[in-house]
């Protein structure tokens, strides 16, 4: 599949241009970077060292626009967070405003490059009885290094561009809406799930994002092209979508199989025996998304799965030592759940079977 940089090119009428402005940043200062009256040539550049170094997309949004989701994004993450549907994810209720304004997070930022890697390969996961379910994103190497080494080589070739830009680069680690800005930047929607789709890669882009100070030229927001499907509310076990475009994470198999800490006791019965077999992640959402059908596999050897993460097995995985965890999960993100989270999950597949 061809690779392609962004959305449709926001109009020149519609591309906001602020005055330069000098913000603090730490203990130096942050000069808002114009290079020159046109932007298009430096973005253009921009795109095509994000795709030289690997990435499948890669658009641009702009922070000050008239257009941009700042509010939006205040009002429905204060919403999400008094219903409570963060679960015991306390550290989303820090510091919220940093969360819905990048400009909090990097004073004089202007512009949001989003890039996206596919992940998707031609394995299929072994569902044979002893084996457990891993997501895909987490069959092959640790998805933050991947991204987080391609956006740290970008951040370098674009201060060889422009040595006076401010950059600061995140993989799923900041507090970054990192799905809405993605979607303001054309790389695909919000779907029913709460995750991003493409025309392009369906539900499989794995994305970061590098804040700076350049005026960029902005690319259009996707247009959301769900319709009236829902498959993916369809498909979730635990009915975690209570409504499109809204998950409860008290309900949803990859919270309470990564994030969740506890035993098993403190997961309820109606939802263990959803498990299924899943003990790292869920993908049932994902999978069903039509968009799937147009999505190419990834160039990307990292995110191959190894025979392992595609056939695990419950039993081996039940006598694991910490060692053994540690040495085996060491590049992957399965260290997350943590091996007393992991041998949780894994019981509760056991007796799922």
């Amino acid at each position: 599949m061809t690779n392609k940089p962004t959305g449709r090119p926001r109009s020149p009428a519609l591309a906001i241009v602020a005055s330069p402005v000098i913000a603090p940043l730490n203990s130096a200062s942050a000069t808002i970077v114009r290079p020159s009256s046109n932007p298009m040539p430096l973005t253009r550049a921009i795109k095509q060292e994000a795709l030289a170094l690997g990435f499948d997309v890669v658009g641009i949004a702009r922070v000050d626009s008239l257009s941009s989701p700042q509010p939006t994004l205040a009002t429905r993450l204060t919403h999400w967070l008094q219903q409570g549907f963060h679960a015991t994810m306390a550290w989303m209720e820090r510091t919220p405003e940093k969360r819905t304004d990048p400009r909090i997070v990097l004073p004089g930022c202007r512009s949001i490059i989003c890039v996206g890697l596919n992940y998707l390969t031609d394995e299929r996961a072994d569902e044979r009885p002893g084996r457990g379910r891993i997501a895909r994103y987490a069959w092959g190497r640790d998805y933050h290094d991947v991204l987080g080494g391609k956006l740290k080589q970008l951040e370098q070739r674009i201060a060889a561009l422009v040595p006076q830009a401010i950059t600061r680069s995140y993989v799923d680690t900041g507090p970054i809406m990192e799905k809405a800005w993605a979607e303001q930047a054309g790389l695909g929607w919000i779907g029913k799930h709460s995750n991003l789709v493409s025309s392009d890669h369906g539900s499989w882009l794995l994305l970061g994002e590098i804040l700076t100070t350049l005026e960029l030229e902005a690319d259009e927001p996707a247009t959301d092209l769900c319709g009236s499907c829902t498959l993916c509310i369809q498909a979730c076990p635990t009915e975690a979508i209570t409504e499109p475009y809204v998950v409860d994470a008290n309900r949803c198999l990859s919270y309470l199989t990564i994030e969740h800490r506890g035993e098993a006791a403190t997961i309820p019965n109606d939802l263990q025996r959803q498990f299924g077999n899943h003990i790292f992640g869920c993908d049932d959402c994902l999978d069903v998304c039509p968009f799937n059908l147009r999505a190419g596999f990834t160039r990307e050897p990292a995110f191959h799965p190894s025979p392992f993460t595609l056939a695990p097995s419950l039993e081996e995985l039940t006598r694991m030592d910490e060692a053994t965890f540690r040495s085996s999960f060491q590049h992957s993100p399965i260290r997350r759940a943590k091996l007393a989270g992991l041998q949780r999950n894994v019981a509760i597949a056991r007796s799922n079977q």
